[in-house]
C-alpha cells in the first residue's frame, strides 16, 4: 500500500540505481542533477531539457543561472547525492507535489543520462521510497544522517558508531559538495536549491548545527540507522 503524501508533512525520500548501478559517473552528472532539483521544483513544464549547467565553483543557481520566478511544489529541506543513490528531506506544498517533482526529476535526468551514455531503459530502482517523518526522535537524527552519507566513501565504520578520528570525518564532509551540508554550515554551495529556514530554526542556527555534528557522529549506530530507514 502506497503512503499518502500529505501537504505540510515531512518525508524522507530516497532511491538508488537499478541493480545498485551508479547514477552519477562524473562531475557533470552531479551538476546536471543539482540543476534539475532547482528547475523542476515548479508546477510549470520545463522545455529546455538539453540545458547543460556550466562547471564553476560554488554557485547560487537562482541568481546566476535562473531568471524565471518559481512557485515551489515542494520544500527541499535537505539533500545528499551519492554515486548510486540519493536522499531528500521534502515537505510537500501543493497536492501531489512530491509525486510530480519526483516524476519530473526522474524523467528529466534519465533522458539526459541515457542520451549522454548512449543507453536505454530504466536507471532507477522502481518508484522512490517515501518515509513519513512522524516523531521528534526520527526528525532529530535525519538531517545529520542524510548529510553523513558521504562518509560511506571514506569511513564506512561511521554506521556502526566506530569512527576513531572525528576531525578527519568532519573535514571530509566539508570537502564533499554534493549535498546541502555546506549550506547548513553557512558556506554557500548550492544555496538556491534548499529552503533552510525551518531546519535552521530547529538547529538554532548554523553554528549550533556545526556544533552538533561530532555529537551525532558519536550517537549514530546500525540500530538507529536501520530504524530511520524502516519508519
Amino acid at each position: 500500500m502506497k503512503r499518502e503524501l500529505v501537504n505540510g508533512e515531512i518525508f524522507h525520500i530516497l532511491n538508488r540505481g537499478v541493480d545498485g548501478r551508479k547514477i552519477f559517473l562524473d562531475e557533470k552528472d552531479y551538476f546536471r542533477f543539482v540543476h534539475n532539483l532547482f528547475e523542476f521544483n515548479d508546477p510549470e513544464p520545463v522545455f529546455n531539457l538539453g540545458y547543460y549547467l556550466k562547471q564553476t565553483q560554488s554557485i547560487d543557481l537562482r541568481n546566476q543561472y535562473i531568471e524565471k520566478p518559481r512557485k515551489l511544489i515542494v520544500e527541499i529541506l535537505a539533500f545528499c547525492l551519492m554515486p548510486n543513490h540519493f536522499h531528500f528531506l521534502l515537505r510537500q506544498k501543493i497536492e501531489g507535489g512530491i509525486t510530480k517533482f519526483m516524476r519530473k526529476l526522474g524523467i528529466g535526468y534519465v533522458n539526459y543520462f541515457n542520451q549522454k551514455y548512449q543507453r536505454s531503459g530504466t536507471l532507477f530502482q522502481g518508484r522512490f521510497k517515501s518515509i513519513l517523518v512522524k516523531d521528534e526522535a526520527h526528525f532529530a537524527y535525519l538531517p545529520y544522517y542524510i548529510h553523513f552519507n558521504p562518509l560511506d566513501l571514506k569511513m564506512p565504520e561511521w554506521r556502526k558508531g566506530e569512527i576513531k578520528n572525528y576531525q578527519s570525518a568532519i573535514k571530509f564532509l566539508e570537502s564533499y559538495r554534493w549535498s546541502s551540508h555546506l549550506d547548513y554550515l553557512g558556506k554557500k554551495n548550492f544555496p538556491s536549491i534548499t529552503q533552510r529556514e525551518f531546519l535552521l530554526k530547529v538547529f538554532d542556527g548554523s553554528e549550533n548545527y556545526k556544533k552538533g555534528i561530532k555529537n551525532w557522529l558519536k550517537e549514530m549506530n546500525s540500530a538507529k540507522i536501520k530504524k530511520l530507514l524502516l519508519k
